[in-house]
């Protein structure tokens, strides 16, 4: 449930520690008056003009001064939420950020929820529900990338792009209801050849946004790739390798990775999770069976996957386990033949021609180049990761983008049977409600709070 938007809410809104500033926020509609009742400075806030600063202190009533602290003053609507709004500065020691909050409270305001102040910047229309999301996407971001992204939605390009096909459907579902008025009348104000092209370029325009969401994912959250094989085939040589550190253990040694490691390495901007993983082999050794059986729980979950084979000498019986693992996980597996510099004539290259492969060798570091810029192309596929195109990067987006085509697709062949436009208006302004969902026009209370509730406090 939304909390009363008159209270007047305050936060640390810079993460807790040891830290040259800290910073307060406080907004509502009283925000002035509760921050300047603690306040002493040369003027009272309450006079201050709005994106004015002031130095001043904050006072305790029991404790006496807490800081000398700059106040930062945002009237309503000049404020990230809409309302009145104070920042308060003060030094960056978690006690003082700690008191400074308990000192605002005291004075009437009380604790923000999650996301409560992008919340409010929502409510009071100063974003839509795209960019409040975009927010929460930009704190996280982790790379250049992601960065870009989350900036890109904050300035409004998804919303640019959803409201422009909302404006179409609107304008097409309008005609057909009012073709509905002269249907006794036999009159037709919709030609139908242009009617059916709107639908088709309505549908695609839509297949164009659902089919970004893996590269938007993938530069949201990063690409989850696992390294996996036989023991001893180099998983361990080839993570240290792309890491440039030493960072598994390498031994002669079979079943030497008996636990997952995770690493993050960039490429060309994108993260990619390395998840090194023990050997895959049936073996009696307890500790060594749960690594395995880690190992298959990473492999079910992978994005990509580098399966290592071992150049050196001929696979013979596990031929057929290697194929049979191609068969259920190929369209996710790089190949990657390692010991390329010291290969086996008997080694079964052949017959795996048909997949995705590159030989490289852990010693020489050869063909490693190579596998980063398959690693990369496997994630980015169609897409330019240096293009300006919208790429939606929210599971809810894709969803909701699949109901809006699915609405439309159902239109179109609705009217293409003639079964009359009432039946295609349903249709159509099922799709005009989904739309509204993703900017946040028709989107339900519980939804939005499960929204606001995943941001960090103090935003």
């Amino acid at each position: 449930m939304f909390r009363d938007r008159n209270d007047t809410i305050a936060a640390i809104a810079t993460p807790l520690g040891e830290a040259g500033i800290s910073m307060i926020r406080v907004s509502g509609a009283e925000a002035l008056g509760v921050v300047d009742a603690v306040f002493r400075g040369k003027s009272s806030l309450l006079e201050a003009l709005s994106h004015t600063i002031h130095h001043g202190r904050i006072v305790h009533p029991q404790d006496g001064i807490v800081d000398d602290v700059l106040a930062s003053v945002f009237r309503k609507p000049h404020s990230y939420t809409g309302d009145n709004a104070v920042e308060i500065s003060c030094h960056g020691s978690y006690y003082v950020s700690r008191k400074v909050l308990e000192t605002v409270i005291a004075a009437g305001a009380r604790m923000a929820d999650p996301g409560e102040f992008t919340q409010r910047a929502f409510l009071n229309g100063k974003m839509d529900l795209t960019q409040a999301e975009a927010v929460a996407d930009l704190i996280h971001s982790k790379t250049a990338l992601a960065h870009r992204a989350s900036v890109e939605q904050l300035n409004g390009r998804l919303s640019a792009a959803i409201n422009e096909i909302r404006k179409r459907l609107i304008d097409l579902c309008s005609l057909l209801e009012l073709e509905l008025d002269f249907a006794e009348e036999g009159i037709a104000l919709a030609d139908r050849k242009k009617t059916i092209s709107s639908f088709e370029c309505a549908i695609t325009d839509i297949d164009i946004l659902i089919q970004s969401y893996t590269y938007g994912k993938f530069i949201r959250d990063g690409v989850k790739v696992v390294l996996a094989g036989s023991p001893n085939v180099g998983k361990s040589s080839l993570l240290n390798l792309l890491l440039q550190e030493n960072r598994a253990i390498v031994s002669e040694h079979p079943g030497t990775t008996r636990d997952v490691i995770e690493e993050t390495l960039l490429i060309d901007g994108i993260a990619f999770r390395l998840v090194d993983t023990a050997g895959l082999r049936t073996t009696t050794d307890i500790i060594e069976q749960e690594g395995v059986r880690r190992s298959n729980d990473q492999i079910s979950s992978a994005d990509v996957i580098l399966l290592l084979l071992d150049l050196s000498s001929p696979l013979g019986s596990a031929i057929e386990g290697v194929l049979q693992f191609l068969k259920e996980f190929g369209d996710r597996v790089i190949l990657v033949l390692n010991k390329s510099d010291i290969r086996s004539s008997g080694f079964e290259e052949e017959a795996f021609k048909d997949y995705d492969s590159v030989a490289i060798s852990c010693v020489s570091r050869q063909g490693v180049p190579s596998l980063a810029k398959k690693m990369v192309g496997r994630v980015v596929g169609g897409f330019d990761s240096h293009s300006s195109s919208i790429k939606i990067q929210s599971d809810r987006h894709r969803q909701l983008l699949k109901m809006t085509q699915n609405s439309l697709v159902s239109a179109k062949n609705v009217f293409v049977d003639g079964l009359g436009n009432e039946l295609v208006a349903i249709d159509l302004r099922g799709a005009l409600n989904y739309l509204g969902e993703i900017i946040g026009l028709t989107t339900p209370e519980d939804i939005l709070n499960n929204i606001f509730s995943r941001f960090c406090i103090g935003k």
